[in-house]
């Protein structure tokens, strides 16, 4: 699996309610935005791109977010993500938010499936991808 990837995120007025507590449906956001930024590192480029140009379309068939911690306006959030797991048709990120010294605020799977765009069937994990995610 590559390296895991870290990624940084103030925590913004518009993520909370008029409490300042993050908005539930926020925390999706913040690990499929964390993925598109460890895709990136990892191709050393558009990593979403460089997905989708291995013929395939990879939408999410499956995302579980556990709320952990308090998560406010303001705070400083490190996001760690790396692979879970390569199947035959699919793979898993996990995806974990820090905040504070080190406190696990949340922590998501989110599992791609891999779509061919001209039948939209589910095929096999190209190559070039499982050895980018290997």
């Amino acid at each position: 699996m590559p390296d895991a990837v870290f990624v940084s995120r103030t925590i913004l007025f518009g993520d909370c309610d008029p409490a300042g507590v993050v908005y539930t449906p926020r925390f999706s956001h913040f690990a499929v935005e964390a993925i598109g930024v460890a895709l990136d590192r990892w191709v050393g480029g558009p990593g979403l791109r460089a997905v989708m140009s291995f013929n395939i379309l990879p939408p999410v068939r499956a995302m579980s977010i556990e709320l952990l911690a308090l998560v406010t306006w303001d705070d400083e959030m490190i996001i760690k993500v790396g692979v879970a797991r390569l199947g035959e048709h699919s793979f898993t990120f996990l995806v974990e938010g820090f905040i504070g010294e080190g406190v696990l605020a949340f922590t998501a799977n989110v599992t791609h499936v891999c779509v061919s765009p001209e039948s939209k069937e589910v095929v096999p994990i190209p190559a070039p991808l499982r050895a980018l995610l290997s």
